[in-house]
Order: C-alpha cells, then structure tokens, then sequence
C-alpha cells in the first residue's frame, strides 16, 4: 500500500466507472483515493474506501495524491490539466487531449517544466482487433501494403438533447469522440501523413455536430482512410487492409468495453478474448503456399495501457502514449475540419 500511486478520479459517469476505475483497482500499483462527485455517491458502490469531494479544487490539494485523471468533458480538459501539472500532479487526460493545437503545446510545455508526467489515455491500442492488425502489419504478410481502411461506426439515430456531445459548442461532434480513436490508431500504423482529405457531416435528421467523418491521410505508398457514423444499422467490416500479396477483413468489435458494461473486471479469465466468429479472415501468398482462413484476434487488454502508466511513474519507463502523440491526434482533427469546410487538401 506504501508504494501504490494514489489517484484521484475526476468524474464518476461514464468513463471513470467503466474505463479508470476497475483497472485501478485491479492493478494492484494503483490506488483510487478520491473521487469528485458535485452532488452523488454513485463511486461508495463500488468503491467505498475512496473518498469523495466534491471540488476539483479540494482532490488538488491532497498532498498524498500522486496522480490526478482527468475524464471530464473534452472542453475542461486543458484546464484541469493545468491546474493538475501546476499542483505538481502527473496527470493522465481522456481523449481528446485538448480542443486545439495551442492548448496541447502549452500543456506539454508545463509537463516537461514541472517534470511530471502527462498521458494520454487512447485506450484503443490495446484492443485486441487492431493489435491483431498491427501484428499482421509488422510481419509483412500481406506484402507491401496498398489500402488500409478502418470503421467506427454505430447505430443511433436519435440525437440526445441531454449529452454535451450532441450540441453545438468547441470539442463536440463524432470527429473529438470516436474519430480521435480511429486518428491515433492510424498514426500508430503509418505516421504522420503528407496530406489530409476529409469529409465531416451531419447525417441525423435532428443532428447538430458532425456525426460522421470520412478522412484519408494521404502517404506515399498507402491509401488510409479512417470513417466512422451513426447511421450503420448493419454493420460492415472494421478493418480492411490490402497488400500486394493479400488481403485481410476483420468484422466485429473489440469485446472489453461491453464486458465492463456488464459489470466484468478486467482480472478475470479470459478477458479480451473474441468469440471465434468474429476472427478476422487472411487470404494472402507465404512464399510459395496460399493460405485462407480465420486468424485468432487476440486478447484485448486495457490493462496494458496502466501497466505502462505505472512502470512509466514508478520506474522511469517511456510513456506508451505521451501528451505528444494526443498533440498529433489534434493536429490531424484541425486539418481534417478545415479540409472539409473548404473542400480541399490540407497539406501536413
């Protein structure tokens, strides 16, 4: 217990109930100390030994607390990570890391200065789809890849007057939501693009934000388009992914996010694990044999994004996700936003 980082949890909706807190407590170098709710106790359910506050300001001026998470609404981000880098505080901050591109180089600037450290909580690197991909990737199995085309999408079409998301207002719309996911991951795989091609709308009858965006980050060898809507009642593949000497389709979706839903915690066996029906289908030459067939995805494992956080605090390991790499996700969303309201190439 001595040598636990405490942590402080900004918010108890959502995020914090489902993605921070039973990973913390799972963790055994973690501890969730605080927890700020303005008015509920929703967090003594589950988690009776953490305190409750109910102001930023007071979590902050717990001495003890090494490590404070900002998963609060996108457009309070750059201001609570302020005020948690200047209280001496190593922060961890949901995405989108900040609403522009200013904000997020000050924010990195007062990390370095404070010597404290500022992640970036994309949390889907870790799902077990798209390390799947990055695994084919790397080994070259499709040969030289040609199109890589990846999808968020849902079904939801109703827009709810009641979510932040849903309205008009600085950080609102899919493109900070999901399409900050789907940017990161491609930068992951391909690195920063020459170019930048977008197309955000608004689909839904009732819409007021962007709920759907087509961009293409335009490289030398590879075509690579990120997409993502409300309006996909039947779902198509999630991954698309071409090379010279084959292809691979993957449909499904990464099963930890539904599991934490239903109350799973992310230490139990076989967590991550894909049913076998949703594995990915590889078509492509090996030397001289042709394989095709379904290749086992596998195990999603949020846990390793808080293993990584606590090696980097405790032990001086490299950030699997620095504010740097969150600064880069905002850039392409701006060049993205201006590349659709003018209709043309944003040039990187």
């Amino acid at each position: 217990m001595a040598d636990t980082i405490q942590t402080g949890l900004s918010s108890f909706g959502l995020s914090g109930r489902v993605f921070h807190a039973p990973f913390l407590e799972a963790h055994p170098g973690f501890h969730l100390t605080k927890v700020w709710e303005r008015t509920k106790n929703l967090s003594t359910r589950h988690y009776p030994e953490a305190e409750i506050v109910r102001s930023y300001e007071e979590m902050l001026k717990d001495d003890d607390l090494e490590l404070i998470i900002v998963n609060t609404p996108d457009g309070t981000h750059y201001d609570f990570c302020k005020k948690a880098l200047q209280a001496g505080k190593h922060v961890l901050v949901e995405k989108p890391f900040t609403l522009t591109t200013r904000e997020g180089i000050e924010l990195t600037g007062l990390a370095r200065k404070k010597r404290r450290l500022l992640a970036v909580f994309q949390n889907r690197r870790w799902d077990g789809d798209f390390m799947t991909v990055r695994r084919l990737i790397d080994q070259g199995v499709l040969g030289r890849l040609v199109e890589f085309e990846a999808h968020f999408d849902r079904f939801k079409n109703r827009v709810d007057p009641g979510k932040w998301r849903e309205q008009p207002g600085p950080g609102t719309g899919n493109i900070y939501d999901l399409g900050a996911h789907m940017i990161d991951q491609a930068l992951v795989l391909f690195g920063w693009p020459d170019s930048v091609t977008a197309d955000l709308r608004i689909q839904r009858s009732e819409g007021k934000v962007n709920d759907y965006f087509n961009i293409r980050l335009n490289h030398n060898e590879v075509v690579v388009t990120v997409k993502g809507g409300f309006l996909v009642r039947e779902a198509g593949p999630r991954y698309i992914l071409h090379g010279t000497e084959g292809s691979f389709i993957k449909y499904g979706i990464d099963p930890q996010e539904e599991a934490l839903q239903k109350g799973h915690r992310p230490d139990e066996a076989g967590w991550g694990q894909e049913e076998e029906g949703d594995w990915g289908t590889l078509n492509t030459q090996i030397h001289d044999l042709h394989y095709r067939g379904k290749i086992e995805t596998l195990p999603g494992n949020y846990m390793g994004f808080f293993e990584n956080l606590h090696d980097a605090i405790r032990h001086g390991k490299k950030l699997a996700v620095p504010a740097e790499e969150g600064l880069n996700v905002i850039r392409i969303i701006e060049a993205a936003k201006e590349s659709s309201e003018g209709n043309r190439v944003v040039q990187m």
